[in-house]
């Protein structure tokens, strides 16, 4: 016969008098977490017990029951309730609603305890918003939620904003499909079908974090001298019905393309024209990105290809021009300086000489099946076509043990070598495979809040500028033997005495190449990517690579002054001087760590002379100065120009202060703190420190623009420039 199922027998609950009632020491609360018990007695006080509390009866030394209880499972309401009690606002007799467990019990106090805040489930925060919008429809203002929760008003006008996102955004959010830090990044556009469109965009591409959300988002106009406007053509984006606002009474550049939807739209279109045209070369796969980041080809082999080779024609227009050339040097030779005409000239016929001598590369066909091209925009807005690129997968297997030992490529930068960093979905157009990661790049920020406090630099921007700075000190260790070698020394030195243990070869000294995950776009145009990729371009063109008895051959020959050029060069791409998040848990580095690093960098640079405005770093508006609150812009105009330029400024709003200060700091040496030597404190013994400008607090004749000395009389201008 089968047994019945045991009901279950709930405990009974009942009003207790609060006097009746004792906090028990089995309650495993010991941390305070949550609301306070101040603010929670303020919300029984609102709304009532909204959940009784867990009590058990107490026992004398003869088991029998005093007529006390304890709570084991709800102190936290108790202490709130005493509260009350004690402020007169409850009476201590009053009935306190529990659930009464029977002392005889088998479970524990500690058990009911513990289960009573393991057993719950936190709200999501979708709901939280979703019921911030409910409280707000039925009337309840933004004053009086944030009065009822204990929040501040700025909060829920937060929540609110959150929960007006697209619908669509806020179910991915609640299948865990995106982060809050994106979420919030989507509230700076109400529109909601840009939103859907940013998301598609970026759901599939190696580049979604929240800060290039808002640069896509708040891209409302884009001027017209933008490289993707020249790249397709302002006619081409108004005959596709784009609009381009023009200023009657000053110039503008060409004006500005209120739909840049449109023209991501129609760069996307050319560009993949372009790639479906080259796909007639017969290569593998075409990468399309409207932007590419420094290091976007490390792990691929480079295809080494022979010029093609001058025509007749081509060649006697060469000669023409070499003579030419020759024939003017040889008459101006006996002169300090060649006339301006002369001079002109000159360059004219060495830029046509250099196009005539940079020939495109022939490559060997059985080579580009497996090879693959990037194409993309360059910074001035026009085509730039990359060829000639093996990833490691298409390599041949005969072949895979002679290039796993060359895994670095001309850019010499990335994560782990012998990997690709692209890997999106893909489309084939006759044999070739295209893809695209979707990039659209440059925005200005955002318009932040900014009550005029100097504030520290926004982190994203400490790891774009340290970037820079990396880059730079690779740029100066590779052409510093010296010291090169005593930075080398010092590792060695270090993993010699601070390591217990080694594995693998009796000796392990590496470099690891660093990939800079946050850094400008135009980090890859600078003067010291440009000296980096050609000194590693000269390297490798000299380099026997493939074959490691020749290499040996040839690193055991050459000169000790070159020997310690190729180590410098090598070391120069293990430089990390990057401000870095700190993670406290292991994983990534922690704040000792990163402290360590900085401090060692300012040796380095220290050693190497580094100079960041010879590196190229200037404050400009996309790279800075719309970056940073306006009294970072404020203060950086006053440590180059003076009080006086700065005050002429202040009343600006933030992209018209922005882009006068990126004209007034041009030339000046100014660099933010980050950037500054810290050995290179004062001038002469004076208060101005490095990087602040080479006339901070020198008068200054300073040309203003005509919309700031528009309401001064004649000579004030200067005058309050030099005040």
């Amino acid at each position: 016969m089968a047994k019945a199922a045991q009901k279950v027998t709930l405990s009974p609950s009942r009003d207790i008098p609060f006097d009746k009632l004792v906090l028990s020491q089995s309650n495993v609360r010991r941390i305070k977490a949550g609301v306070s018990v101040e603010e929670l007695a303020e919300d029984i006080a609102r709304r009532g017990l909204l959940q009784g509390l867990n009590v058990r009866p107490m026992l004398d030394a003869e088991g029998v029951e005093t007529g006390m209880f304890e709570i084991p499972a709800g102190g936290r309401r108790f202490q709130a309730l005493s509260l009350l009690v004690k402020q007169k606002r409850l009476a201590k007799t009053a009935p306190i609603p529990c659930i009464v467990r029977d002392a005889a019990s088998e479970i524990l106090a500690e058990d009911d305890s513990l289960a009573e805040n393991m057993q719950r489930v936190a709200l999501h925060p979708l709901d939280q918003f979703r019921a911030f919008v409910a409280l707000r429809e039925k009337g309840q203002g933004e004053e009086a939620i944030a009065a009822a929760f204990f929040v501040t008003p700025q909060i829920v006008k937060q929540r609110l904003k959150l929960a007006s996102v697209t619908p669509a955004l806020l179910e991915v959010y609640a299948e865990d499909g995106m982060t809050l830090e994106q979420l919030m990044a989507f509230t700076v556009n109400p529109d909601h079908a840009r939103q859907e469109q940013v998301w598609d965009a970026v759901k599939n591409s190696w580049n979604k974090e929240p800060y290039a959300i808002r640069r896509m988002l708040t891209e409302t106009s884009v001027r017209a001298s933008d490289r993707r406007a020249v790249f397709v053509g302002v006619d081409a984006y108004e005959t596709a019905g784009g609009v381009v606002l023009r200023d009657l009474f000053q110039g503008d550049d060409g004006g500005w393309l209120e739909d840049p939807a449109l023209l991501d739209q129609l760069v996307t279109e050319k560009l993949q024209a372009e790639a479906e045209a080259l796909a007639s070369e017969g290569w593998k796969w075409i990468e399309v990105a409207t932007d590419l980041p420094y290091g976007y080809s490390h792990g691929l082999r480079r295809l080494a290809g022979d010029p093609a080779s001058m025509t007749d024609e081509e060649s006697a227009n060469h000669a023409v021009l070499l003579a030419e050339y020759r024939a003017l040097e040889e008459e101006y030779s006996g002169q300090d300086e060649y006339p301006e005409e002369i001079d002109a000239r000159l360059g004219q016929l060495e830029m046509a000489m250099e196009a005539l001598d940079q020939r495109p590369l022939i490559y060997d066909l059985a080579e580009i099946a497996r090879a693959g091209v990037f194409v993309t925009l360059d910074r001035d807005g026009s085509l730039a076509v990359y060829r000639g690129y093996v990833r490691p997968e298409d390599e041949p297997r005969e072949e895979t043990a002679v290039h796993d030992g060359d895994g670095a490529d001309v850019m010499g930068q990335g994560g782990d070598v012998g990997v690709s960093s692209w890997k999106p979905s893909a489309t084939s157009v006759g044999g070739t495979v295209i893809t695209s990661g979707g990039q659209p790049i440059g925005a200005d920020p955002t318009e932040e809040d900014d009550d005029g406090a100097l504030k520290p630099l926004p982190e994203r921007l400490v790891m774009e500028l340290t970037a820079h700075r990396t880059l730079a000190l690779r740029e100066a260790i590779g052409r510093s033997p010296d010291v090169a070698l005593t930075l080398l020394l010092l590792k060695l030195v270090t993993d010699t005495f601070r390591t217990s243990s080694a594995s693998g070869s009796c000796l392990e000294a590496s470099v690891r190449h660093i990939y800079m995950s946050a850094q400008a776009p135009d980090l890859k145009d600078s003067v010291v990517a440009k000296l980096v990729d050609e000194r590693h371009a000269a390297w490798e063109a000299d380099l026997p690579l493939g074959d490691d008895a020749a290499l040996w051959d040839y690193l055991t020959v050459l000169d000790q002054g070159s020997r310690l050029a190729l180590l410098a060069h090598c070391l120069s791409f293990g430089i990390n001087a990057l401000h870095e998040k700190v993670n406290p848990y292991g994983v990534g580095i922690s704040a000792s760590g990163l402290t360590r690093r900085m401090a060692h960098a300012n040796l380095v640079a220290r050693a190497v002379d580094l100079d960041m405005v010879e590196a190229g770093w200037e404050p400009t508006v996309d790279g800075y100065l719309n970056r940073v609150p306006k009294a970072r812009i404020l203060e950086a105009v006053r440590e180059a120009k003076g009080e006086g330029t700065a005050q002429l400024l202040d009343h600006l709003k933030k992209g018209e202060m922005a882009t006068e200060a990126e004209r007034l700091l041009k030339g000046s040496g100014w660099l933010p703190e980050v950037l500054r030597r810290a050995d290179l404190v004062t001038f002469d013994g004076e208060a101005v420190g490095e990087g602040q400008g080479e006339h901070a607090g020198e008068p200054d004749d300073i040309d203003l623009p005509a919309f700031l000395t528009a309401d001064l009389p004649d000579g004030d201008a200067s005058m309050m420039a030099a005040e």
